[in-house]
Parts: C-alpha cells; structure tokens; sequence
C-alpha cells in the first residue's frame, strides 16, 4: 500500500480519536476578570458640598445595571441573527443590562454520533479509492459484491456520501433551541414552546423581571 492509500485509511481514524479526545477533555477554566484600578488623589472636602445627596448606582448605570440576560441558541441553525436581534433591543429598552449569546449544544449522544459521520465519509472515500489493498490487511481475500457496486461508480459513491454525511452532521448538530434567562431564571424557552419569543414578548418579560428583583431588594433593604 502506498502513502496515499495509507493516508486515506490512517486519517479518519486519527480524527476520530482527536475528536473522542477532545469531547471527554474538561474545557479550561475561564480567566478571572481582571479589574484596573486607578488610584485618583481625593480632593478636598468642602463642607458646603457635603449637603448634596449621592446618586445610587442604578440611576448613573441605567434601568439594567447590574442584571443579565443569557440567550443561548443552536448556533449550527442559523439562528444567530435572530440572537443579535434580541440583543440589540434588550440593551435599547434597559440601558446597562449584559446581554450574553451563547451556543446551546445538542445531547451528548447527538454530539458523539456527529464525531463518527466524518470517520464515515472518509471510510466511504478510503475503501472506493484503495479497498483492493484494504479488504486482505483486514483479512477479507475477496471484496464484497457491494464494493464492485461502489468502485462502478466511483464519483457517485463518494459523491453521495459526502453529501449524505454533511445533512447527517448538520442534523445531528443541531438542537434547536433559543433559550432566554434573566438572572438566572428561564424567561422563555423555544424547546418547550415550539416558537421563537416575539420582541415585544420579551421586552414584557424582561422588564417585569427586573421590576420583582427591584421589589425584592427593596423589601431587603426595609
């Protein structure tokens, strides 16, 4: 067996691996935030300023300081401009809020049968392009009738399962959800609903959401 047929065999198998690698590895964990500080010198105090009352934090930073939205959506589903969308409009309607977008994976079994689609198609190409020399490594002296059906035509065959293993990828990668929380608290969620939240829709939730935290940290501070 020469290089190229070696390469064509020994590829799809190092990407599975990599890929099954990859998956089970725990991602890095995220930096701390690093704050800078700027010293200022204070000035002087003037006791005919000490009067004046100090503005609260929320006034200065807007009706959503300190609150924040997640929206995590099926990235592979092109729903990406309807994100950014919704992004756009929470932070016009309550100025100060953090609008987070974020991917929202499919289960892992969908996650793992997507790793073996490419092993797949990269199989289909190996044994169409060198599988008179890969049946006897196997131990398989004569090739099966199907793979005379495949090598008859073999741009079709390698053809179809490419583009059989790309819609079967897409699918399997795809969860499609728009998922939408607010401090933590689902607001809406399109895997239960079966729809996309309409901008008025969430702009209403949003808002009654951060009118019950401020209720509630007025209570607490009473």
């Amino acid at each position: 067996m020469d290089r190229a047929q070696l390469l064509l065999v020994g590829l799809p198998l190092f990407l599975f691996v990599t890929d099954l690698f990859s998956l089970f590895t725990p991602p890095p964990p995220k930096p701390p935030p690093h704050h800078h500080h700027t010293h200022l010198p204070k000035p002087p105090r003037n006791p005919e300023t000490l009067d004046i009352p100090l503005q609260k934090p929320s006034t200065i930073g807007g009706v959503g300081y300190g609150s924040t939205v997640n929206i995590n959506f099926c990235a592979s589903c092109s729903y990406r401009g309807t994100a950014v969308t919704m992004k756009k409009m929470l932070e016009t309607q309550f100025p100060g809020i953090d609008v987070i977008l974020d991917n929202y994976p499919p289960p892992l079994p969908k996650r793992l049968l997507s790793k073996v689609v490419p092993v797949f198609q990269f199989g289909v190409i190996g044994i169409v392009m060198a599988g008179e020399q890969i049946f006897p490594m196997i131990g398989i002296t004569t090739p099966p009738p199907w793979y005379y059906s495949l090598r008859a035509n073999r741009f079709g065959s390698i053809a179809t399962a490419w583009l059989l293993g790309n819609v079967m990828q897409s699918f399997l990668q795809s969860s499609g959800a728009f998922e939408v929380y607010c401090n933590g608290d689902m607001l809406f969620s399109k895997l239960k609903e079966g729809r996309f939240p309409g901008e008025i829709e969430l702009k209403d939730l949003v808002g009654k959401t951060l009118a019950n935290s401020r209720d509630n940290l007025g209570v607490v501070w009473s």
